[in-house]
């Protein structure tokens, strides 16, 4: 179901007759942006349809929809949920939409030439966090008498996947396998789900030129679900766990079919999540609408993320609808109101469980990029070493601050935003940073020195050839 726009009445339609006329533009001395007219200049191309999978995180679209925050830029949005995370990209290269929600690693994977080759960018990251891991009551039965636990009789978190490997190994000595979902090779699930069994000694599989099944060497096998469908194929049993974004591990607990063992931020504290794709042609094309969307968005993610997350259950019930994620409003708000839930009753404090704005939430940092460009790396997506120089002018030229500070300083002027609310000062490099599971510290400027500290995985002179690796 696509979320049409019904074009306002005459108070917005004489508005969209000012900014057809456009104003001077404001240059952006020092910061190296491109020059973008002020708040009520002319957009380029005002009537727009963005794609959209139903997860929480795509909350940054509705709420700039529902609360005229495109309107006020002059744009008119439809939003259009899509079926998988593939057709969501095919749609945005193909031009039949013009910008989507979109996984972090969906526009350098294109950028890349992983599986589909297209110049994709973003100038705006949506939110930090977001996702758990689930596993079936079954196999969490099986993990929990490897968890500690507290005086109460409930389990200490964050949960490794320590306590999963004795459960895999069964497994494998039973001559079955260890099936569990994620919903995309180039998404956030992907590379969590791996980065949090490789800390605890299981080795996902990996890709190669010729195997882009992702499951060479694996000790647990990986494989595409998409998020709505989740739950269904736990219960179903032909995957024993998954990765995903809420509500769909939240839904596993209503429907006593799983339990979450671990959310995101637990395996990469303030991990960034999905972010807004469209085509670097259309950035080009159209930079006033560029900049202009990107300024709808930031006061969303500012909105949602206001006075302590208290609009988050008008959030939720905009989300509730059928036409935006269309999960009980229950089930929505079990993590966007700051809990989350393991075990049926086990309900805990998670008040960054999904960020939209503070921590700089929204701001498309380099180190992002390159980290997950490390983890196609380590698994075999990059099948070969490539330079530290390298990463860095893939991340520049798919990751674009100019726009967001662009967006940002437009914000700024029109008193719709305060200067505090944006790092000015970054080169978008973040320090050195070891908030990880693991403990492994990251530094975005030396993505081979950090893969080389990782103990399962490709290094920089390594490669997959057949079933080993070689090198």
């Amino acid at each position: 179901m696509t979320t049409s726009y019904r074009k306002p009445g005459s108070r917005a339609l004489s508005r969209r007759q000012l900014l057809r006329r456009g104003v001077s533009a404001i240059a952006m001395a020092g910061l190296g942006m491109p020059a973008v007219r002020s708040a009520r200049a002319a957009v380029e191309k005002d009537t727009l349809k963005f794609g959209f999978i139903k997860l929480t995180d795509m909350a940054p679209l509705a709420i700039a929809r529902e609360l005229g925050y495109f309107e006020d830029e002059g744009l008119y949005v439809s939003l259009e949920p899509q079926a998988n995370w593939k057709v969501l990209l095919d749609g945005v290269i193909s031009g039949a939409l013009d910008g989507a929600h979109m996984l972090a690693g969906q526009p350098l994977g294109a950028t890349i030439g992983i599986g589909t080759k297209a110049h994709i960018i973003t100038p705006f990251s949506m939110d930090l966090n977001g996702n758990g891991i689930t596993v079936s009551n079954a196999v969490w039965a099986a993990m929990k008498k490897h968890v500690p636990l507290r005086t109460d009789g409930k389990p200490v978190h964050p949960i490794k996947a320590d306590a999963l490997r004795p459960v895999v190994e069964q497994y494998k000595n039973d001559g079955k396998p260890f099936n569990m979902g994620m919903v995309f090779p180039l998404s956030t699930h992907n590379y969590e789900l791996r980065y949090w069994l490789a800390a605890g000694g299981l080795n996902p599989g990996f890709y190669s030129p010729l195997d882009n099944g992702g499951q060479i060497m694996a000790d647990v096998l990986l494989s595409v679900t998409p998020p709505p469908q989740m739950p269904a194929t736990l219960e179903a049993g032909t995957i024993l766990g998954y990765c995903v974004g809420e509500p769909w591990n939240q839904q596993a607990v209503f429907k006593k079919i799983g339990v979450p063992v671990i959310a995101d931020y637990q395996i990469w504290k303030n991990k960034p999540e999905k972010v807004f794709g469209l085509t670097a042609e259309f950035a080009t094309k159209y930079p006033q609408t560029t900049v202009a969307i990107t300024k709808a968005l930031i006061r969303a993610g500012m909105w949602l993320d206001a006075d302590n997350n208290a609009n988050r259950l008008k959030a939720v019930k905009i989300l509730a609808q059928p036409n935006y994620v269309g999960a009980d409003a229950d089930v929505i708000a079990n993590s966007m109101t700051g809990t989350f839930e393991y075990e049926p009753g086990d309900k805990r404090a998670a008040p960054d469980f999904n960020v939209f704005f503070r921590y700089f939430a929204t701001q498309p940092f380099y180190s992002h990029a390159i980290w997950y460009m490390t983890q196609m790396r380590r698994w075999g997506q990059i099948a070969s070493g490539q330079p530290d120089s390298w990463y860095d002018a893939v991340a520049k030229s798919v990751y674009r601050p100019d726009l967001y500070f662009a967006a940002a300083k437009l914000l700024v002027g029109e008193g719709k935003a305060k200067q505090p609310d944006f790092l000015w000062s970054s080169d978008g490099y973040l320090p050195p940073n070891r908030a990880f599971i693991d403990g492994i510290e990251f530094d975005g400027r030396k993505p081979n020195a950090y893969l080389a500290k990782l103990s399962i995985g490709l290094k920089h002179g390594q490669r997959i050839e057949g079933a080993k690796v070689a090198g």
